[in-house]
């Protein structure tokens, strides 16, 4: 077998983390920092692509040695890793599912043009669809859809921005003033920014628990090399459509005074229309195959992932409790997140902003944290010295612990002073 199809075969983990890093952070913060500050907030984008890497590095490389999750792997440092982490999955719980899900009601009545639902309707008939399609497909039909999902995605990506650069930079209006970056609202835009950039840090044991599903399911595990290497792809993939959004943003919408509306039909309106306006309506159909597939997949994925975190959680808290693997106590996680999540949309309404920003601000603060238990992971006697991390990528991880935490200060005496 050549190596590309052994690349192909072992795709999973790696493309799941793509599919489901390329949302909010991407097609809303990542396009909204080059529509309001310009080319140069692609350094924070780059930085937190580069920052936050060994953290989910760790995840691949803890579980391929130990058969564990990243979760087990918390709960052998000692049970108040385990409590703390449970402690950030039930936050994150009540705010990225609702998150994801307006913002992607909000593409749905804009692109169909259904004015006469509202988000709460949308949304709860996207939790119907995926919720079922999770059920009754599980990890093979996420796998094989998300396939074709990124591939779209991709392409439809690449094509936008070619157009975007080709056609040119909007004309700056007259009365146009750059605005501060390192003021209040410049810093708490940096934070959400840098804070699902690519994504949360807590959805490394994500990654961890989609590999373990990845071996049951084909019965094979692919050598350490082979799951680094496709989990590399992912990572620069996410890395990569950052930058395409930041540029379509930037060209299109800088320089114009357009503000982007924290309600999410507005701004699935204002980004779908004012795209089309500078590139041509002919071009409608790369946008909103590009807009609606990011945030589509980015459901699946997250709704997937924690169902089978909160599972995982609740077995190692309760070891008396057997939830995770069957398919039962899975759709009932689905369903029960489903209905949590869509009370919360119908008590927030449309107002994307605060959820978005509540979602964000949480990741960024735990990042670091987070960051260090997964060190304590890789670190620790149950990896054979000879595979725990370099030195450089050791480094890289203090870094990244500082940068975060450095930031995460930053956000706390901007808020008590």
């Amino acid at each position: 077998m050549s190596k590309l199809k052994i690349f192909i075969k072992n795709l999973g983990p790696g493309l799941l983390f793509a599919s489901m890093a390329i949302g909010t952070s991407h097609l809303v913060l990542s396009t909204k920092a080059g529509a309001q500050y310009g080319w140069v907030m692609v350094i924070p984008i780059i930085l937190a692509n580069i920052f936050k890497y060994p953290f989910f590095e760790f995840g691949v490389r803890y579980t391929h040695l130990t058969d564990k999750t990243l979760i087990e792997g918390y709960l052998n440092r000692g049970k108040g890793y385990l409590w703390f982490y449970a402690g950030i999955t039930l936050v994150t719980t009540f705010t990225i599912l609702a998150a994801l899900y307006t913002v992607t009601a909000g593409l749905f009545i804009n692109l169909f043009k259904i004015d006469s639902f509202s988000i709460a309707q949308v949304a709860f008939g996207l939790f119907v669809l995926i919720s079922a399609l999770l059920i009754i497909g599980r990890y093979k039909l996420l796998e094989t859809s998300l396939k074709i999902v990124v591939s779209i995605l991709f392409v439809a990506l690449i094509i936008t921005t070619t157009l975007v650069v080709y056609k040119g930079q909007v004309s700056v209006v007259d009365d146009f003033v750059p605005p501060a970056i390192f003021n209040e609202a410049g810093i708490l835009f940096l934070i959400g920014l840098m804070g699902w950039m690519p994504t949360t840090v807590e959805a490394s044991s994500w990654v961890s628990l989609w590999s373990i599903e990845k071996w049951r399911s084909t019965k094979q595990k692919p050598s350490l090399a082979q799951s680094l290497q496709e989990f590399n792809t992912g990572y620069f993939l996410t890395a990569i459509l950052a930058v395409f959004f930041l540029l379509i943003g930037w060209f299109t919408l800088y320089g114009t005074n357009t503000e982007l509306s924290g309600n999410a039909v507005t701004f699935a309106d204002q980004v779908v229309t004012l795209f089309t306006t500078h590139i041509g309506s002919w071009a409608y159909v790369f946008i909103a195959v590009s807009a609606f597939a990011t945030m589509f997949s980015t459901c699946m994925t997250a709704h997937d992932a924690v169902a089978r975190v909160s599972l995982d959680t609740i077995d190692l808290l309760a070891p008396k409790i057997k939830l995770s693997g069957s398919k039962g106590p899975f759709a009932l996680a689905i369903i029960v997140l489903a209905l949590i999540n869509f009370i919360v949309i119908a008590t927030f309404a449309a107002n994307m902003g605060f959820l978005v920003a509540l979602a964000t601000f949480v990741s960024f603060v735990v990042a670091p944290i987070i960051g260090y238990m997964n060190l304590k992971n890789v670190m620790s006697a149950d990896l054979p010295r000879e595979h725990r991390p370099k030195k450089w990528l050791q480094w890289l991880t203090y870094a990244g612990i500082l940068f975060l935490s450095l930031f995460s200060l930053l956000y706390f005496w901007m808020i008590v002073f």
